[in-house]
C-alpha cells in the first residue's frame, strides 16, 4: 500500500530552518552565511586526535561487549549491479542467523539494498526486527532531477523500506547552491512521512571523499541536519576515500553540537572500507569519546558494511571458544 505524504512536511522543515537561521525565508545567502560561520576544522588537530583515539586498548570483557554492539550496529549491505533476488535472500538469511553455531549471536540492525530489491528483502525478513534500508535518489551519483529522486524514494517506501539512504547533489553543494541541496533533502524527508505507520528514517549520504575538506564535511553535515536528516552518512562505498576516522570525528562533533543547539539527536553512519573488528572498535571508541555514550546504540550509530560481520563473528568465536576459527567457520555474505 502506498504511504500518504504529509502535505505540510516541507513547509514544516522550512519553517524550522528559518527559525534557526533567523530569516523569513531560506536562501543561498542565508544558509551560506550560517554554514561558513561554523567553526573551522583544524586538520592537524583532527587527524592527530583521531589517530590517538585509535590507539586505545580494549580489555577482554569490554571487547566482548564491543563486538556484540558492533554487530547490532551493522547495515548489512549489497549494492552491486549484479545483485539478484538470490543474492539478497542470502544476505537476509545471514542477517537472521549470523552464526548458526551460536543462536545467541546478535543480529545486525538492517539489510541495505537497491530500491528495486526492497520487496525481496522485505519478504525474506518477514516481520523480524531487522530493518530494510534502501539506497535512493540516483545512488551513487545523485545526478537526477528532483522528480526522479522522489519517485525513487516513494517506490522504495511502497515496497516496504523502513529506512531511506539518499545521496546529496555534491556538485550543487560544491558550487555553493545550498538551497538545492536543502530542498532535495527536505523533499525526500517529507516523502518519508507516513500516515499509516512509522515514518521511514532518512540517512543523508554526503560522499565525503568528494567534499575534499573537513570544513566541507562539517558544513554538509549541518546542512543535512538543517533539512531534517535523521542520520548523516559518510559514503556510498563507491568513491575513495570512503569512511575514515577523522571524517567520522568531524561528523560526530557535528551531531553533538547540533543536539546542544537544537535538542535534536541525529545519528552517524560511516560506510565503506570498514572490514575488521579492530576497525569497528576504533570507531566505537571515537563515538564514546567525541559524541558520548548516548550514541552507542544502533538507534544512533551504524556501520555500512558487507565483510565486517564475518570478522566480528570470527572474533566472537575466538572469545567464546579460546581458539581462532578460520573463514570456513562463517557463512559467505
Amino acid at each position: 500500500m502506498t504511504s500518504t505524504i504529509s502535505p505540510r512536511g516541507v513547509q514544516d522543515l522550512t519553517a524550522q530552518a528559518c527559525d534557526l537561521l533567523g530569516v523569513a525565508q531560506p536562501s543561498n545567502r542565508a544558509i551560506g552565511a550560517w554554514l561558513h560561520g561554523l567553526p573551522g576544522v583544524d586538520q592537524v588537530g583532527c587527524e592527530s586526535r583521531a589517530a590517538a583515539l585509535a590507539t586505545r586498548s580494549v580489555k577482554s570483557a569490554s571487547k566482548a561487549w564491543a563486538i556484540d554492539t558492533a554487530i547490532r550496529m551493522i547495515d548489512l549491505t549489497t549494492l552491486e549491479g549484479a545483485d539478484t533476488p538470490g543474492t539478497v535472500r542470502s544476505l537476509c538469511a545471514k542477517a537472521l542467523v549470523p552464526d548458526p553455531r551460536d543462536p545467541a549471536t546478535p543480529r545486525p540492525a538492517a539489510v541495505c539494498v537497491y530500491g528495486d530489491m526492497v520487496h525481496v528483502a522485505r519478504e525474506a525478513l518477514a516481520d523480524r526486527r531487522i530493518h530494510v534500508a534502501a539506497v535512493v535518489t540516483a545512488f551513487p551519483s545523485g545526478r537526477a532531477g528532483l522528480a526522479v529522486k522522489l519517485a525513487d524514494t516513494r517506490e522504495a517506501l511502497a515496497a516496504g523500506a523502513d529506512e531511506i539512504d539518499m545521496v546529496i547533489d555534491r556538485g550543487a553543494f560544491l558550487a555553493g547552491d545550498y538551497m538545492t541541496v536543502f530542498d532535495q533533502i527536505a523533499q525526500v524527508k517529507a516523502a518519508c512521512r507516513r500516515d499509516d505507520g512509522p515514518d521511514a528514517r532518512l540517512k543523508v549520504i554526503l560522499e565525503t571523499g568528494e567534499l575534499v575538506t573537513y570544513d566541507n564535511v562539517r558544513r554538509a553535515s549541518h546542512l543535512a541536519m538543517l533539512a531534517g536528516g535523521d542520520f548523516v552518512k559518510t559514503s556510498t562505498g563507491k568513491i575513495q576515500p570512503a569512511a575514515t576516522l577523522p571524517v567520522t570525528l568531524v561528523m560526530l562533533e557535528s551531531v553533538r553540537d547540533w543536539r546542544d543547539l537544537t535538542g535534536v539527536q541525529v545519528g552517524v553512519k560511516p560506510a565503506g572500507g570498514i572490514r575488521t573488528s579492530k576497525d569497528a572498535i576504533k570507531y566505537l571508541v571515537l563515538v564514546s569519546e567525541v559524541a558520548g555514550e548516548d550514541w552507542l546504540s544502533p538507534e544512533w550509530f551504524r556501520f555500512g558494511a558487507s565483510s565486517l560481520l564475518n570478522d566480528l563473528l570470527l572474533q566472537r568465536q575466538k572469545l567464546t571458544t579460546g581458539a581462532y576459527s578460520g573463514p570456513d567457520y562463517v557463512t559467505l555474505n
